[in-house]
């Protein structure tokens, strides 16, 4: 077959200078998009496509290492107010302990010095109250101590003066012969109260016995006051 061409058709052929003049448009080309890629770049020198991913890496590293910062600084930010609560939480129980432990020695001293008080109270009233001889003697000045916080009238003398007429300060004596007697209640004790006399004039605080030296007493000068005004107005048998 000959080598010419075919009529009607032309052969392409492309010259040695045609193929580098192609070859420069296309680096050109890339060159050009990879300076595109790089901002603020004043620098008129063409990076090829390849020296990109270089700056890529560096921009990745730079953003791991913000991250980074930001989750350290939480980090410590996060253990500083951890401290700080656990700090204040001791200072709040140390003066908690120190308050109560305060209250509790004032309580403590409180209770000592009320309990002194009370003692030195008792000690008081106890030198106060009188202690009476159990005697005749002691058991007017009894009676008179009561009758007076009760309000009944009467002296030593006017009791004293009456107990010895009635019984000559014998405390068990009975007189069973007197009209009294014959009716079923005879006189009983130092002033010769009748049983049913001694129930209506009893002072309260003291004995309920007829026999008892202060107790019959007391109902016998009650007993004179209402009916006399006071044992110092009776001056015989009453």
């Amino acid at each position: 077959m000959s080598k010419h061409s075919l009529p009607g058709h032309s052969r392409s052929t492309v010259t040695k200078t045609q193929k580098l003049s192609i070859a420069g448009v296309a680096t050109l080309g890339a060159a050009a998009l990879a300076f595109s890629l790089v901002p603020g770049n004043s620098e008129a020198t063409t990076q090829a496509a390849g020296d990109v991913s270089p700056v890529a890496f560096a921009a990745g590293t730079n953003a791991q290492q913000a991250v980074h910062a930001s989750v350290s600084k939480q980090q410590s930010n996060a253990d500083k107010q951890a401290k700080d609560a656990a700090e204040k939480a001791a200072a709040d129980k140390k003066k908690a302990d120190e308050a109560k432990k305060a209250a509790d020695e004032a309580a403590a001293k409180k209770k000592a010095e009320d309990e002194r008080k009370a003692e030195e109270a008792a000690s008081r009233a106890a030198a106060r109250k009188p202690v009476y001889a159990n005697n005749l003697d002691g058991w007017i000045r009894q009676s008179l101590d009561i009758m007076k916080a009760k309000g009944i009238p009467g002296s030593y003398e006017g009791l004293h003066r009456n107990i010895i007429r009635e019984s000559a300060g014998n405390p068990q004596a009975v007189n069973g012969w007197d009209i009294n007697a014959i009716n079923g209640t005879p006189s009983i004790g130092l002033l010769q109260v009748i049983q049913p006399t001694f129930n209506a004039y009893h002072v309260d605080g003291t004995s309920t016995n007829i026999y008892d030296p202060v107790a019959n007493i007391t109902a016998a000068a009650n007993y004179a006051a209402d009916r006399y005004g006071s044992m110092d107005n009776v001056n015989g048998a009453y």
